[in-house]
């Protein structure tokens, strides 16, 4: 792999973990326990109680993905970075744009 599409990967790995930490900060705030104390109603609570489930699901997930972009981010000048991990074949550039942190080829990995 070139300079230039390491360059490229690097920048859209960046943007993609600034856009995952403003969304875990919005789903912290999401995510946190429903308060008893509130004075709303009972469906309401069951809403809110469902919604914060969800919200810690989703929060979960975008921590896991933003580790893995964190680790594709240290490991991208890597000569090895952009082979499959199965195969040893160089992962196509649309795929890694779209999924940074990808390890296998699309053959690979279905």
């Amino acid at each position: 792999m070139d300079d230039a599409k390491r360059r490229q990967i690097r920048r859209r790995i960046e943007e993609a973990i600034a856009e995952l930490q403003a969304q875990i900060n919005g789903l912290e705030d999401n995510a946190k326990p429903v308060s008893l104390d509130e004075p709303i109603g009972r469906l309401s609570r069951m809403d809110a109680i469902a919604n914060q489930a969800l919200s810690g699901r989703v929060l979960a997930e975008a921590k896991t993905r933003l580790s893995r972009l964190q680790r594709a981010l240290v490991a991208v000048d890597s000569p090895d970075f952009g082979l499959c991990d199965e195969c040893g074949e160089e992962i196509p550039l649309p795929r890694l744009l779209a999924m940074p942190e990808a390890r296998r080829c699309v053959d690979c990995a279905e």
